[in-house]
């Protein structure tokens, strides 16, 4: 009787003697066609240069075998995909919640973040909140929407427009430039800045941070205010929210 262990199911293509068929297709070390050759002739002839035998198409009849360095297959391979997850991009969703009498301070700043998420490629769910009597007057909401839509239309645009969800009152900016675009813009960036400290090497902390204005936070970093109140998660193919109360 037949009974399965369970365990994984290797997903390595067979090389060498682990290759159980009388004849293969053989293709050689530069991608020359052989042709279809005896399994014994095709190991004789890895062992001549000193080469891996693969089987790259076992749904082949026969097989289709290559001659290769599979070491070296496998350490290219493993570094394409390493290069692949790298220039991979998140989709994220930043919320950023309001007042509808929101302070002209607090909108300055909160509007600061939206154009940081912006700038960093991501989508930003903008969330009017109304309490009480505020209710009766969804235009406040709706007016403060679209000024911060105006205010940072040279970053991104009105993907949905604002629309009544409850007690709240939703829309969504969308950034302009692409989040891979805004990836690759970092790393130059952080390549500059790495370029720049062995350039200068007996500059200190304190002097790069000269540069920035009292007061403002340097871009990709959080004010503790902010730690406090965001949370920031980051998934692939779903969309994930960081939330700022008001």
């Amino acid at each position: 009787m037949w009974c399965y262990r369970g365990g994984s199911i290797s997903t390595e293509p067979r090389i060498n003697d682990r290759i159980r068929v009388p004849e293969v297709r053989l293709v050689g070390p530069s991608g020359e066609q052989v042709g279809i050759v005896p399994l014994a002739k095709a190991l004789e002839l890895a062992q001549e240069y000193d080469l891996d035998l693969v089987e790259v198409a076992a749904s082949a009849r026969p097989p289709v075998c290559k001659l290769m360095d599979y070491g070296k297959f496998k350490y290219e391979s493993a570094m394409k995909a390493r290069e692949a997850r790298k220039n991979q991009a998140h989709t994220v969703i930043k919320e950023m919640k309001l007042r509808p009498k929101i302070d002209p301070h607090d909108y300055d700043t909160k509007k600061g973040h939206v154009v940081r998420f912006l700038k960093q490629g991501d989508k930003v769910k903008i969330t009017i909140m109304f309490r009480g009597r505020e209710q009766s007057r969804p235009e406040l909401g709706y007016r403060l929407l679209q000024r911060l839509a105006t205010d940072v239309e040279d970053l991104g645009f009105v993907e949905s427009s604002p629309k009544q969800d409850g007690r709240n009152m939703i829309m969504v900016l969308g950034p302009h430039k692409k989040k891979t675009e805004a990836m690759a813009e970092a790393r130059e960036a952080q390549a500059a800045r790495k370029a720049e400290a062995k350039a200068n090497p007996g500059r200190s902390q304190n002097a790069a941070d000269e540069d920035i204005p009292e007061g403002e936070i340097p871009e990709g970093e959080v004010s503790e205010d902010e730690t406090a109140e965001a949370e920031t998660t980051e998934v692939t193919e779903a969309p994930a929210e960081a939330s700022t109360e008001a």
